[in-house]
């Protein structure tokens, strides 16, 4: 296997770290990172390794020196961090073999969004082929930078569709959810609206003019009742009572940054930018091509920066409705049990019961959107595989 034949984002971690730590602890903390991650020793680091490290040492920092001073020093590193991965390529590894060996078959029937990931898959290897090949090859070295943009934008590639698939699976779950939910607020709609059929029923035997509110009640009972009848076999109730995920992250952490540098758009415009300049050769500052380049990779980062800000905004919002609604399910929750302890009436208990389960529903939403968020953000910006899906 070839060895990639430097390790910048190990050298600028290293580099980083014997400022804050000295060289011997610099290093220690970085072979720690490496061996609890189970990473290969020889294993050239790139961003997403480093934000690893960075959090390892931000931990220990504030316990040593308080948070304010740990949040300024990880603030600060990891927007230099965003900075260097903007103009370093991962030094990668290449794959071995032809440039371009005969592919096998796609086997018909396969779903149709397995294909790009399988297409980005097939990129990813012929790019890792191309940069051996370069590098085997001193007429082609100067292409070497060029390529090296080409297999991590191939990879970001490959990253991209896997968390398509992650997400899509996610959301699937998520949806089973809060169906469960939705039938389960249901049910406790029906009891409240039997219950008032029956207080109302009483009210007209003895005189009271309620012949409208009661048909009412009960024509909202019957279709509640044909709702329940048509989804109840379709759902797990017990499903409803999986408890709310309560994702306390850092939205303002400066990690995010790495957004921008990593999204596959923008290190494909920034391979391309490269193959331009070594086209361009001597004449690269001054070539139409060259400028038009630099153009499209200002561009791509405009717009990975407005999609991350997007995703980030949307993930504050539903992080903030869904404190409130957990305090408004907490808050409920406690007035049922007292309700119940007192010996409340029937209808009260039903009513607060089933405003609890509402709710409780909308808070579901709110933490289902927020992680789906999360784990959108941190496949740019973590070493994590996105291809696992948590438990709901």
């Amino acid at each position: 296997m070839i060895q990639p034949p430097s390790d910048p984002y190990r050298d600028w971690l290293r580099a980083r770290l014997s400022a804050e730590l000295g060289v011997s602890e610099a290093e220690q903390v970085i072979q720690g990172a490496v061996q609890r991650r189970g990473w290969t020793a020889m294993r050239a680091l790139g961003p997403r390794d480093v934000v690893a490290a960075l959090q390892d040492v931000y931990s220990r920092m504030r316990d040593e020196y308080g948070d304010a001073r740990a949040d300024r020093w990880l603030e600060g590193t990891t927007l230099d961090l965003a900075r260097f991965a903007e103009t370093v390529p991962v030094p990668a590894q290449p794959t071995e073999g032809p440039i371009a060996p005969a592919p096998g078959p796609v086997r018909w029937g396969r779903r149709a969004h397995d294909l790009p990931l399988l297409l980005a898959r097939s990129h990813a290897e012929i790019a890792g082929r191309s940069l051996a090949a370069i590098r085997a090859n001193p007429e082609l070295r100067a292409l070497e930078r060029a390529a090296e943009w080409d297999v991590q934008a191939t990879q970001a590639e490959v990253r991209r569709w896997e968390t398509e698939e992650m997400l899509s699976r996610l959301r699937a779950d998520h949806a089973r959810i809060e169906v469960a939910d939705q039938v389960a607020a249901a049910a406790a709609q029906a009891q409240l609206l039997d219950l008032n059929v029956r207080e109302l029923s009483g009210a007209l035997r003895s005189g009271q003019a309620v012949g409208p509110r009661l048909a009412h009640t009960q024509l909202m009972a019957s279709q509640t009742r044909a709702f329940l009848d048509a989804f109840t076999p379709l759902i797990d109730l017990g499903d409803a009572d999986t408890p709310l995920t309560m994702l306390d992250v850092d939205l303002a952490n400066a990690r995010f940054s790495l957004g921008v540098p990593l999204h596959p758009n923008v290190l494909r415009a920034r391979q391309a930018l490269n193959y331009a300049q070594w086209h361009a050769g001597e004449t690269a500052e001054t070539s139409p091509a060259v400028a038009q380049a630099r153009q499209a990779l200002r561009v791509a980062e405009e717009e990975a920066r407005g999609q991350l800000d997007t995703t980030l905004q949307a993930a504050r919002s539903h992080q903030a409705a869904l404190r409130d609604l957990k305090t408004q399910v907490e808050t409920l929750e406690r007035r049922a049990t007292q309700l119940a302890q007192l010996g409340g009436d029937p209808v009260s208990l039903a009513r607060v019961r089933l405003e609890w389960r509402q709710a409780r529903t909308a808070a579901r939403v709110q933490a289902h959107r927020l992680e789906e968020a999360l784990k959108l953000l941190d496949a740019l910006v973590s070493e994590g595989d996105t291809t696992s899906t948590p438990a709901p």
